[in-house]
């Protein structure tokens, strides 16, 4: 299904040049978009005349552009030269010094085996060719020595760059001659020598991939690239069948699938974002592209939220989304029945894992998002725009004060977990729960966003048991759930206390709240035992605040049974954060004299 739908986006891609330069967005078969870093510029003698930059300086680093050149080879042993182009250790036969740095002698050194391959491979096969292009490619192999490195035009740039080569006069690269491009078709067809049979993504019957391309720009894998389909080991065969045979796809459907996933990972294509350690690539399909591409931006806001200015256009409709309004409201021009699909890939060694696959609709998917957001709700709201996947993960890290959370602290296993329970609907890991009331016990930080994903577990869990909601947005005066109630008490007790003290060097917050939610037995009856010193204090300054913050206390230990409970479950410590919150926001949001006798506001 994944590779189907792959090869089925690879045909869209090709259907859609680009608008700017009319070029493909993906490369044709039997070639590869590979990061070319320099072109050697070749005279028909065979000299190097000169070496243009093909770097890309938009950014603060410049980094080497992407071309589509001639299928590299899957170098996973041994020396295999590419076509036409190369690292600069095959072309020119040398490489980076490894020890430049810790010692002063040359910045490189000779590697001749891959330039003896590099250069044999070409005037093997094109000592014959009639091409003048290919022919100054045979004089230059045959002409060039190691040493010429530190000769102009060259530079020591050039040492970890792949290389491609351009005929002097020419406006097209040397692979990009028509000549070549025949020569190198025939070539490519007489590469493959695999067995026929049927394919199990396209059912024709044809040549199969014995090994499948790399697959590159997955976050924390191999920079070569990784494989989603191999066999590298007896163990992995059965009935005789060697490596790609044992999952029969063709090269054709191989070659598609890993090109439009390439094309997925490159960030710059605005298809990928990074969730923890599993890279997302997500892609729709519609009968009009226009649509396809709208929901695609809608969906990439909704998960990775963006200032720029094609992203605030949309962020009205991400916004209307949160609320629940349908989608024939707020995005007419897009159809609900669009097929949408989402891929989570992690590395694994030379392979990649997949962690999550989602094949929706799109109407299903916006549907996933509003019971989403809804389940997030609090009031007031703890957001100006509806939190992104990573700004919710972040609420995983411990919390340092003046310090920035790192995004690999976020634990990986919730990552993927919280991804797929956000996209199928389906409930919150429990262990989510877990990690976010450990988090508040030993960091203290309760932030609105770690208690609206507590509410949002605890609620979202609630409705899929009893379909009803339960868990309050705001505060529930009238609930009688212990946990929630005893929440509230301590919110209050809190309030007691800083109305006594104005500046205290740690309130009881600090100190008793992970005791408070865990054994309430312990720590309760210590705390009301000092709000009565707290309460007299505050009445000889404002005895109406007093007399209000004592009936917010009273009318809460009316509801509490006799004797505090001796531990409280994690659902509970849950619930007694989200008390202790609604408790702590209402006496943020109300004013001055809400919290005063009439006589004293008057």
């Amino acid at each position: 299904m994944i590779l189907t739908t792959l090869n089925q986006y690879y045909d869209r891609l090709v259907e859609q040049p680009d608008p700017d330069t009319g070029r493909l967005k993906v490369p044709a078969f039997g070639y590869s978009d590979e990061k070319i870093g320099y072109v050697l510029v070749i005279s028909k003698t065979g000299h190097l005349i000169d070496v243009v930059n093909h770097l890309d300086t938009s950014g603060k680093k410049p980094k080497p552009k992407q071309m589509s050149v001639p299928r590299p080879e899957k170098r996973t042993s041994g020396i295999q030269a590419n076509f036409l182009w190369d690292k600069a250790a095959y072309v020119l036969g040398v490489q980076a010094n490894p020890e430049k740095k810790a010692s002063k002698e040359i910045p490189w050194i000779e590697s001749p085996n891959t330039f003896e391959a590099f250069k044999n491979r070409h005037i093997d096969v094109l000592r014959e060719s009639n091409d003048e292009g290919l022919l100054a490619l045979v004089k230059f192999l045959q002409w060039w020595r190691p040493e010429y490195i530190d000769n102009p035009p060259c530079n020591h740039d050039m040492l970890n760059a792949n290389l491609a080569f351009q005929l002097d006069g020419d406006s097209c690269y040397l692979h990009d001659r028509a000549a070549v491009k025949i020569l190198w078709d025939q070539l490519f067809k007489e590469s493959i020598q695999s067995a026929e049979t049927n394919c199990l993504v396209t059912g024709k019957r044809s040549h199969i991939a014995r090994l499948h391309p790399s697959i590159k720009g997955v976050y924390g894998g191999q920079s070569s690239g990784g494989s989603l389909v191999s066999f590298n080991a007896e163990s992995y065969e059965s009935y005789g069948k060697t490596q790609g045979e044992n999952a029969p796809v063709s090269e054709l459907a191989a070659f598609k699938y890993t090109a439009a996933l390439n094309y997925l990972l490159n960030r710059d294509n605005k298809h990928c974002f990074t969730v923890a350690d599993a890279s997302t690539v997500f892609w729709a399909i519609a009968d009009e592209n226009g649509q396809a591409e709208k929901a695609e931006q809608l969906f990439l806001q909704a998960v990775s939220p963006s200032d720029d200015s094609e992203a605030t256009q949309i962020r009205s409709v991400i916004e209307q989304i949160s609320k629940g309004r349908p989608l024939s409201d707020i995005a007419p021009d897009i159809d609900p029945k669009t097929r949408f699909y989402i891929l989570g890939l992690a590395p694994n060694a030379a392979r990649l894992s997949i962690r999550y696959w989602l094949d929706t609709s799109f109407g299903e998917l916006q549907q996933r998002f509003s019971e989403h957001f809804t389940d997030l709700a609090l009031t007031p709201l703890p957001w100006q725009q509806p939190p992104s996947i990573w700004r919710l993960l972040i609420q995983l890290v411990p919390y340092r004060a003046g310090q920035k959370q790192k995004s690999d602290e976020i634990p990986s296993h919730l990552a993927g977990e919280l991804m797929r329970a956000i996209l199928t609907g389906d409930r919150y890991p429990y262990s989510l729960l877990v990690q976010l009331v450990l988090r508040i016990r030993t960091d203290g930080h309760i932030s609105p966003l770690r208690v609206a994903m507590i509410k949002a577990v605890l609620q979202r869990d609630y409705r899929k048991h009893f379909n009803t909601e339960e868990v309050p947005m705001s505060l529930d005066e009238k609930s009688e759930k212990e946990s929630y109630l005893l929440g509230r008490l301590f919110a209050v007790l809190e309030r007691i206390q800083s109305g006594a003290i104005n500046e205290a060097n740690a309130g009881i917050t600090d100190r008793y709240f992970g005791s408070a939610s865990t054994v309430p037995y312990s720590v309760f009856p210590r705390l009301l035992a000092g709000s009565k010193n707290h309460l007299s204090k505050i009445r000889k300054k404002n005895p109406g605040y007093a007399i209000n913050l004592e009936k917010d206390m009273t009318k809460i230990i009316a509801k509490l049974p006799t004797n505090f409970k001796k531990h409280l479950s994690i659902d509970e410590q849950g619930r007694f954060t989200i008390g202790y919150y609604h408790q702590r926001e209402k006496y943020f949001t109300s004013s001055d004299t809400d919290s005063q006798t009439p006589t004293e506001a008057a």
